[in-house]
């Protein structure tokens, strides 16, 4: 899909130019970009022990209160997708969804549901479990799609996609509601059918370490704020 194709089925190269040209700035004084965030917090954690991962606590925080303040000032808008303590993650003052798709369908439903609430084109992702997030994550992404033509980026470290990062045109809702109906998933393989920017963060090794298990999370608190964990 090119440049050309997004929104209402076309995507405008202006749409484009204008995100990218702004995210050029490299002044402290930008203003976030137009996009939308969305925290991915809407999983069943089952190496948690079904544990509500976002709400586990991190440096005397819940984990997803790092991702928040690392995003929230890149965006336009932060949304938090979660399916259980809701009431719980309003108290961030970001506005909460829920899967449209019912029965815990994994990080697409909730990429999905915050394509169709974002107010902005693009939507960036993040899983809950990301408290180091750069602080020119949005900026990166958006400057690939210029630099390859394309109208989605993901994120690569060490030659791999990191799928739930990504930044995504609100356009592709259909796409990818008509995606899961038919009983796909997997967000890397619905990526691939829309031929991304990838984004290499090769100079931010440490950020994608996975907190999937509570040694995961016992390693990083330990860690924390030693210079490995870049807090």
């Amino acid at each position: 899909m090119s440049v050309g194709q997004v929104i209402n089925g076309n995507i405008d190269m202006a749409l484009i130019s204008s995100l990218t040209d702004h995210a050029k700035r490299s002044d402290s004084l930008a203003p976030p970009l137009a996009v939308t965030g969305v925290i991915l917090a809407g999983g069943r954690a089952t190496r948690m022990g079904g544990r509500d991962k976002g709400l586990l606590p991190l440096a005397g925080e819940p984990l997803i209160a790092h991702s928040i303040r690392r995003l929230q000032p890149q965006v336009a808008e932060l949304l938090i997708s979660a399916n259980r303590h809701l009431a719980f993650y309003q108290q961030f003052g970001c506005r909460v969804i829920r899967d449209s798709e019912r029965g815990f369908r994994g990080p697409l439903a909730g990429i999905l549901t915050a394509l169709q609430a974002a107010g902005t084109p693009y939507v960036l992702t993040v899983p809950c479990d990301s408290p180091r997030l750069p602080p020119d994550y949005a900026r990166r992404m958006v400057a690939a799609l210029a630099r390859d033509q394309a109208t989605v980026s993901v994120a690569c470290y060490a030659g791999d996609w990191q799928p739930v990062f990504a930044l995504l045109p609100v356009a592709l809702q259909d796409d990818l509601a008509r995606y899961l109906a038919a009983g796909e998933g997997g967000v890397h393989r619905w990526l691939r059918r829309h031929q991304p920017a990838v984004v290499a963060f090769a100079d931010r090794p440490q950020w994608f370490c996975n907190i999937n298990t509570p040694d995961d999370l016992a390693w990083l608190e330990a860690t924390w704020g030693n210079g490995r964990s870049e807090p």
